[in-house]
């Protein structure tokens, strides 16, 4: 019951690591600048502003996408947004960092 409870809404154990291992995306949406200061290997870096200009670089509809940036928020946007253009497997990883603690 508890299980059926969680997913109802939305508090799911995601494991990321696996995700990462079966070839999703990191999509990290801050700042060129933030990115530069630290960022997970492999990711790729477009600030969530310039998001809806450059769709055109994730072909995949179908392909999982994980966003993070420093705390969740453009994340979440990102996620949104990517949703709404018809991506199909897109989750909000949050935090930058913590995304890399469960990734590595």
């Amino acid at each position: 019951m508890f299980d059926t409870l969680k997913s109802m809404v939305g508090i799911e154990k995601t494991d990321y690591a696996q995700m990462v291992k079966d070839g999703a995306i990191i999509l990290d949406v801050r700042t060129k600048g933030e990115y530069a200061s630290g960022h997970i290997e492999n990711s790729i870096n477009v600030s969530v502003d310039q998001l809806e200009n450059n769709l055109h670089r994730f072909k995949d509809q179908e392909k999982t996408i994980i966003t993070c940036c420093a705390s969740g928020m453009r994340s979440g946007s990102a996620k949104s947004l990517l949703q709404a253009k018809g991506y199909k497997n897109v989750y909000n990883g949050g935090s930058w960092l913590r995304l890399n603690q469960k990734i590595s």
